[in-house]
């Protein structure tokens, strides 16, 4: 089915009249332009103006960029993207109507509203903003007389927006006194008649959507879960859309805008259960209807499971027992390369929360599946199949800890781990310093903390020795030393680069000089065994080699 898009060049003048209708959806960020970004318009348009006194329709136009609309063939007009300047564009226009000689008042007004000769409760606003604010904005800016009553508004208990409403009025009115009555006309020609302002507009939200992510260069503002909750919010009676706007804000703020964002494509997976095929907003829609029973989906869904990822993204699980250990898997989670792990995660919490025995038995569980298949380097797909799995097994109160369950790492997977850890570690890059700090922390017994700004993979056994140190003594064949310098028998993290000149230093020198730090204490278990060493041989590096496989063995109970 094709999209039927419009975009067409308007002056001021056809944009605030009976042709659009325009309303802020709720999705929409509230209005947040302050008296900098209000003062550099105004500034450019009356720079844009000059102070000739060439005919209005010869100065060269001003152009204000473009819009986005939600838009048919009637004046309705959600905006998609535009609510700043024509907010702004508004306060320009008030603010004008109270400043200009009397006879060009009324003029004005027909911009701001269309009257009703009878009754000015039914006055057609040509924008209504966001529902908290719009009354507000009614009173103070659109309606007559309203700017000059906003000095004595007190701030204290005006939300952010009403504030930078009337801060900013009260900037524009300011600077507009300065002008002659002749200076106020002439700029509000220009306003209207030769500032312009593309409007594109499409009937479809999916694709003005899209159309804004294309036209935007400012970076994209407005994102699929801004979307999901107008439509989503839009569902529920006005008496409660407030409210649920509310708690819909409130978990945003609470998980920060990003992580929001990407909680819907997880949740996406749990009623999915399978990789994406169309955009977001398309499966969102299909697979999780939130739109059927949209309070359900606030407080049954949405709101267990966005706790759930803030416990799990912050190590902030709270309960009467077990919360160190199970807080510590979750740090090591966020390790993994991948967020494929989340939905099974956020899933079963949000269902478990008040079972700490259950959970610690789960996520130790998770921690080995997830790592064993970031050693494993499974693609994408291996791991959404898998995790797909999962969540069946979830969903169904399956036995998790049947050996065959998606959550248990199958006998050839648990060889393949093994032989992976057994090579040239150092040479996988993706995984090597994420091994080295899960066998540190075992070595340490769970005491180790990585607040370091900066740990590096270094070896013991230089990658290239020179030609008369004491390793080619230890070490005399290239063979020899190939076989043992990317394993993990010959590997330790430190906790900054030092010289890489000393990386070659023959191993007394280097053990006190590159393996140390300036107070002479080894950040790690795994680096401080080696100082205990008298010499590096490859007896040593072998025994090593084993001792530490044994480790991660236990870790991750690999048979």
């Amino acid at each position: 089915m094709s999209i039927k898009i419009q975009a067409t060049e308007n002056p001021i003048c056809k944009v605030f009249s009976n042709d659009f209708i325009f309303t802020i959806p709720l999705y929409q960020r509230p209005y947040a332009w302050t008296t900098e970004q209000t003062g550099e318009l105004l500034e450019d348009l009356i720079i844009a103006l000059g102070d000739g006194d060439d005919k209005i329709d010869e100065i060269n136009p001003y152009f204000l960029g473009s819009i986005v609309l939600i838009k048919g063939d009637k004046p309705d007009a959600q905006v998609v993207d535009g609510q700043q300047r024509l907010t702004t564009l508004t306060i320009f226009l008030a603010a004008l109507r109270a400043l200009v000689p009397k006879e060009f008042t009324h003029r004005l007004t027909k911009y701001l509203y269309q009257e009703d000769d009878f009754d000015s409760d039914n006055n057609v606003y040509r924008l209504t903003i966001r529902e908290r604010d719009a009354h507000f904005f009614q009173k103070y800016i659109q309606d007559a007389n309203g700017i000059e009553k906003i000095k004595e508004v007190h701030t204290a208990k005006l939300s952010d927006t009403c504030k930078n409403i009337k801060e900013n009025a009260e900037f524009v009115v300011d600077n507009l006194r300065k002008f002659t009555k002749i200076q106020l006309i002439r700029l509000t020609q220009y306003i209207l008649n030769r500032c312009f302002l593309v409007v594109v507009g499409t009937p479809d939200i999916d694709s003005a959507y899209r159309i804004f992510s294309v036209l935007n260069n400012r970076g994209m503002d407005l994102s699929h879960a801004d979307i999901l909750k107008a439509e989503i919010i839009g569902k529920i009676p006005m008496i409660q859309q407030e409210q649920y706007s509310h708690k819909w804000e409130e978990i945003e703020e609470k998980l920060g805008r990003d992580i929001f964002k990407s909680l819907f494509s997880h949740i996406r997976m749990i009623y999915g259960k399978c990789k994406p095929r169309e955009s977001i907003l398309k499966e969102f829609i299909k697979d999780v209807k939130p739109t059927s029973f949209p309070q359900q989906f606030i407080d049954k869904t949405l709101t267990p499971l966005a706790d759930a990822f803030y416990d799990i993204q912050n190590y902030a699980y709270q309960s009467d027992k077990l919360t160190v250990e199970i807080n510590k898997i979750f740090k090591w989670l966020k390790y993994i390369d991948n967020s494929d792990w989340i939905p099974p995660a956020i899933f079963y919490l949000s269902q478990n929360y008040n079972q700490p025995e259950i959970l610690l038995r789960f996520f130790a569980d998770l921690d080995r599946l997830a790592s064993g298949l970031m050693i494993q380097r499974s693609n994408i797909n291996e791991r959404i199949e898998r995790y797909s799995k999962l969540l069946h097994a979830i969903e169904k109160k399956e036995d998790l800890y049947q050996q065959n369950s998606p959550l248990q790492l199958q006998p050839q997977e648990q060889t393949n781990i093994i032989n992976i850890l057994n090579e040239d570690i150092y040479l996988i890059s993706k995984i090597r310093l994420y091994v080295l700090l899960r066998l540190d922390s075992a070595l340490s017994e769970g005491k180790a903390e990585y607040h370091f700004s900066n740990i590096t993979v270094e070896h013991v056994l230089p990658q290239n020795p020179a030609p008369q140190s004491e390793w080619m003594h230890c070490f005399p064949s290239k063979e020899e030393r190939e076989k043992y310098v990317q394993r993990i028998g010959n590997l330790v993290l430190l906790s900054s680069r030092k010289n890489s000149q000393a990386k070659n230093y023959d191993f007394e020198i280097k053990k006190q000089k590159y393996f140390t730090t300036k107070a002479g204490i080894c950040n790690f278990a795994l680096t401080t065994q080696v100082l205990t060493e008298k010499e590096w041989t490859p007896d040593v590096i072998k025994r090593r080699q084993k001792t530490l496989i044994e480790k991660l063995k236990q870790v991750w109970r690999l048979k």
